[in-house]
């Protein structure tokens, strides 16, 4: 059976390279953490925008809570959901 459109999508967005954007991140506490993006997003943002997104998301507290992604992380994040969903048509 084909996988959907939506299966297909979850697909290649699972297999992106996930990771904190500030090493050593994946050891403290869930409400310490920063950011978890894609590698592509990480390599591409700037020194202060890696503190800018951290911050906001460490503000945002602990465990289930959200921090929505600034203008110009969103939009990087953004561009890379678009080319990979171009590249899977």
């Amino acid at each position: 059976m084909a996988k959907t459109k939506s299966q297909k999508s979850l697909s290649a967005w699972s297999k992106q390279d996930w990771g904190y954007v500030t090493r050593g991140d994946e050891k403290k506490p869930k409400s310490k953490r920063g950011r978890y993006l894609p590698k592509k997003v990480r390599q591409s943002l700037t020194p202060a925008q890696r503190a800018a997104t951290n911050r906001k998301k460490r503000k945002a507290g602990g465990v289930g809570t959200r921090a929505k992604y600034s203008e110009k992380v969103a939009r990087k994040v953004g561009s890379l959901a678009k080319l990979i969903k171009y590249l899977d048509t």
